[in-house]
């Protein structure tokens, strides 16, 4: 019964600021607020450019990576609480994963900036 009361009282309050926000929220778009920032200028070009898929590549591999490296981090602390010979074995399954991970994007081309 408590968790049906909590459930609803959740329900109305969520409700409730959904439409107080709707209710004083002033949207007015003019040309302004629709254009891009840039340092207070008036935009140059337009600021809908396409970009090259590279700049995501790049970015995606590096967060990939960056997060392995991140696993790779506490292994170096864990020594102390299971045995030596567990962690460095799991370190190097880990770290040869990273790499096989690099040669795999290495082959496909993933790391060519120019084609």
């Amino acid at each position: 019964m408590n968790l049906l009361i909590m459930l609803l009282m959740t329900l109305i309050t969520t409700a409730a600021l959904i439409t107080l926000n709707l209710m004083t929220t002033k949207t007015s778009p003019d040309q302004e607020k629709l254009s891009p920032y840039e340092c207070g200028f008036d935009p140059l070009g337009s600021a809908r450019l396409p970009l090259s898929i590279r700049f995501f590549m790049v970015a995606i591999l590096f967060l990939l990576f960056d997060l392995e490296v991140a696993i790779l981090l506490p292994l170096t602390w864990s020594i102390h609480t299971i045995s030596p010979m567990k962690t460095i074995t799991c370190t190097i399954t880990v770290f040869l994963l990273l790499l096989i991970g690099l040669g795999y994007e290495w082959l496909q081309g993933g790391l060519e900036w120019a084609e």
